[in-house]
């Protein structure tokens, strides 16, 4: 008996009522504490996807997902190899960043965006090194996925001869350079009056990370993208959504992961928010950015998804100069006022924040990343659990639920849940889980 036959039957009875029923986004993720990267771990992930199925949604045909994908980091040797094999040679790990291009299908527009970024890379004082196509298999989807699939180009872009020329650290500075890039090629895009400009994407563009995701099932991901088979393809994280959207219309874009995220629930404070973000823009300020800082505003894409302009937001304070946590700490902050245990150091960290930023309210369950840490939180309201589990052999996975990955119970170091509020961070620097306590406390 498939699902609808169920409701049918149970409302033929009567014992049936349909407030009562809930849907959800599945979400999960795989790391290798110590940092160790593997094919496995990607092997794991889309495992994990497979297994969120039930939490994900399709439309009016069974192969048309609400979206799913997964976010690893940068696998140099794969990339190394298949942008060798259409002539482009790329530097030493770190020292050039890869994103991947949504297009639309019209060829003069497709023309128009490629161009448009090269000019872009080149006017922001980078080197442009070449684009690849990303290899689908489309067979497997419904025709409605079919109708608005994005053409996908993978593009690389190295360092100029003045280097990222930011201040801070380099690594981080690129990384930021990366990011005007990003910005300024949307707003490029987003005032060139071309029909489709809504349809022109770049899901990923960074030196650490890389995602691939659409309009698919969660069985879909790992079949759509041959690249992700390659033995060659290797990481130490993979974070892996599963979409059931209740707020905006599936579609490419707004498949999970984002650039930082993967989100289970709702924002419910949304339109508060981004009239908020809206406000401050004009007082934005970086000794990072300096003069550039007008380059990256405005700082969300308002046709987007709550989860997407969550992402949006966490990546301004991120690039602005905050740690990941501590971004992720100002925009979900724990039940703090009023609170009779918590300590006053903890107090008057929420309390100063709260001038800043106000609370991104769920429910929610979030996972966040940047490539080197790897962490997930609840909100205040906890209504979205997630588990996880400690391995003998460094392995940490987290999810929607229990069951997403068989564990011998010999080989369980520990196992826990996600408390109201509370942050779990495994820091593959480190090498290990920072606790919550000790997380706040710095």
């Amino acid at each position: 008996m498939n699902r609808e036959e169920i409701r049918k039957n149970a409302e033929e009875k009567g014992l049936y009522d349909r407030s009562f029923e809930h849907d959800s986004c599945g979400v999960g993720f795989i790391v290798h504490m110590k940092g160790k990267k593997s094919h496995d771990i990607i092997e794991k992930a889309l495992l994990t996807l497979n297994h969120l199925a039930h939490r994900g949604a399709c439309g009016c045909e069974e192969n048309t997902g609400d979206g799913a994908g997964i976010l690893i980091q940068i696998p140099h040797a794969f990339l190394t190899k298949v942008f060798g094999q259409v002539g482009v040679t790329l530097p030493e790990e770190g020292q050039y960043g890869v994103g991947t291009l949504f297009l639309p299908q019209d060829p003069a527009q497709q023309e128009k965006a490629i161009k448009t970024l090269e000019h872009v890379v080149a006017e922001e004082g980078q080197k442009f090194l070449g684009w690849r196509p990303v290899p689908v298999e489309a067979s497997p989807l419904g025709s409605m996925a079919k109708s608005t699939m994005p053409v996908m180009r993978q593009f690389a872009v190295g360092l100029g001869e003045k280097g990222p020329n930011l201040p801070g650290p380099a690594d981080d500075a690129w990384e930021r350079r990366l990011f005007i890039i990003r910005k300024v090629f949307e707003n490029a895009i987003r005032f060139s009056r071309m029909k489709n400009w809504t349809d022109i994407y770049i899901p990923s563009l960074s030196s650490r990370t890389l995602i691939y995701k659409g309009m698919l099932t969660s069985e879909q991901v790992g079949p759509y993208f041959p690249d992700l088979a390659d033995p060659d393809m290797v990481t130490a994280i993979g974070l892996v959504h599963s979409r059931f959207s209740t707020n905006t219309f599936p579609n490419w874009e707004l498949a999970h992961p984002f650039r930082y995220i993967a989100h289970n629930g709702e924002i419910n404070t949304l339109r508060g928010n981004i009239n908020w973000m809206r406000a401050r823009e004009a007082l934005f300020e970086s000794p990072l950015f300096g003069k550039e800082m007008k380059k990256i505003l405005p700082v969300v894409r308002d046709f987007g998804s709550d989860s997407a302009i969550f992402d949006n937001a966490l990546e301004m304070l991120v690039m602005g100069g905050y740690s990941l946590p501590h971004a992720v700490m100002m925009m979900i902050p724990e039940a703090w006022s009023g609170h009779e245990t918590m300590s006053q150091e903890k107090k008057d960290f929420y309390q100063y924040h709260a001038t800043k930023m106000e609370p991104w309210d769920g429910p929610a369950s979030i996972a966040f990343t940047d490539g080197r840490v790897m962490g997930a939180v609840l909100d205040r309201n906890g209504l979205r659990p997630s588990r996880y589990y400690v391995t003998k052999d460094d392995l940490v996975i987290m999810a929607s639920e229990v069951g997403v990955i068989d564990v011998p119970p010999e080989n369980v170091l520990l196992k826990g849940r996600l408390q109201p509020g509370k942050m779990f961070l495994i820091d593959l620097k480190q090498g290990r889980i920072i606790e919550d306590a000790e997380l706040k406390h710095q």
